[in-house]
């Protein structure tokens, strides 16, 4: 619906469309200006007309179908008018704003890889790459190399690039909705087949364990060392904060929302594990002060936690080959059962696996808590960990 007068006026931040190409563009400061699309022979341009307090809407009529104009005689309105293209915020700049803008909202841990995925795989291609031309096309060329080679990463990455386009036309930075549904087509189907992740042998963990034990501590192989001792995801070890542990009873309540099935988790700690984490308390205060409760347990800046590649840069350095740090939960469920008679039901509770059976998880109300505790303790017996 065309502007009038008083819309100029009164318009919110945001990009409010006139008629044939021609829209008022509102600042957050409350500043307003007069921007003109035109589309011609697969090209587009944006052009300046100048702020509204200067050009009226009249004015900004006159002016865009004078533009037009030139470009249907194929005139240069930069060289016949001295016209200047409208600056438009590049995708890395809205990516960057729209984090900020978004990022309190989302639970704890969940925002620790959207930048920086972006930033591996995004930025480098169509990061300078103005918000208003990244289209379907432009997000093929992005996803195409890694949608086979790295299939979940990829997918995440639509969704998030998604998420920033959103945000652009929420803001007005571009003036339509742009539909990411094409995309896909563009790509080949991923396989469903089940491909585990490469585990150590349980027989080589206290190998492993002896040697982290003998480099000198670092924030990566801490957190290792943790993962390794209480058979939890890597995750829940790298998003962990000091509240959640109680080292005076041995336990590490993880929170609903940081789990994978979004039930609480509660992991007894073995003395290793209690002796890892005063350790890494005492330095922290040492540093610090007092250390806060909501301070990160595994942190590099003490904002965000350490990334997944922290801790395979570890496995990697100490020449494993393609051993993986979630493989470590696949070597503990190993050695339950090969070297102890506990029950496959006690096991599955220590790696916080979901009862498949509803009927079964509606009557089972128990932890198994003290057998966890003790399957713990003679996991990090067996493993020789020394911390």
């Amino acid at each position: 619906m065309p502007l009038t007068a008083l819309k100029v006026k009164h318009a919110k931040p945001g990009r409010h469309s006139d008629m044939h190409g021609l829209y008022l563009v509102v600042r957050d400061s409350g500043s307003r200006s007069w921007m003109l699309r035109i589309q011609r022979k697969g090209w587009r341009r944006d052009f300046g007309l100048g702020p509204a307090h200067d050009v009226s809407l009249a004015e900004a009529r006159c002016l865009a179908s004078d533009i037009r104009k030139m470009v249907r005689a194929g005139l240069d309105p930069v060289k016949e008018r001295g016209l200047n293209r409208a600056r438009t915020a590049d995708f890395e700049t809205v990516a960057r704003r729209c984090y900020e803008a978004l990022k309190d909202g989302w639970k704890n841990g969940e925002h620790a890889s959207w930048l920086p995925s972006l930033e591996n795989h995004v930025f480098p291609l169509i990061g300078r790459k103005p918000i208003d031309e990244v289209d379907s096309a432009a997000v093929l060329r992005v996803l195409d190399p890694i949608w086979v080679t790295i299939g979940p990463t990829a997918r995440r990455l639509l969704q998030r690039i998604g998420t920033v386009l959103d945000y652009a036309h929420i803001k007005g930075l571009i003036p339509s909705e742009v539909s990411l549904k094409s995309v896909t087509r563009g790509l080949p189907r991923h396989s469903h087949k089940v491909t585990h992740r490469k585990a150590m042998p349980y027989a080589d963990v206290p190998g492993l364990v002896g040697r982290l034990c003998r480099f000198s501590n670092t924030v990566g192989r801490d957190a290792l060392k943790l993962t390794i001792l209480t058979a939890v995801r890597s995750n829940e070890t790298r998003g962990a904060t000091w509240r959640e542990f109680d080292l005076n009873a041995g336990v590490w309540v993880i929170p609903p929302q940081r789990m994978k099935m979004k039930a609480e988790h509660i992991v007894p700690l073995s003395p290793p594990a209690i002796a890892l984490l005063k350790r890494i308390h005492v330095e922290r205060s040492a540093i610090d002060g007092q250390v806060k409760p909501e301070r990160l347990v595994f942190t590099c800046n003490g904002k965000t936690p350490v990334s997944d590649m922290t801790l395979l840069k570890v496995l990697r350095a100490m020449n494993l080959g393609d051993v993986t740090v979630h493989g470590f939960r696949s070597s503990f469920t190993d050695w339950a059962a090969e070297r102890t008679d506990i029950p496959k039901e006690v096991v599955d509770k220590a790696l916080a696996h979901q009862i498949p059976n509803a009927v079964e998880a509606a009557y089972r109300r128990t932890d198994f808590f003290e057998k966890r505790r003790a399957l713990m303790n003679d996991w990090a017996a067996y493993a020789g960990a020394e911390m």
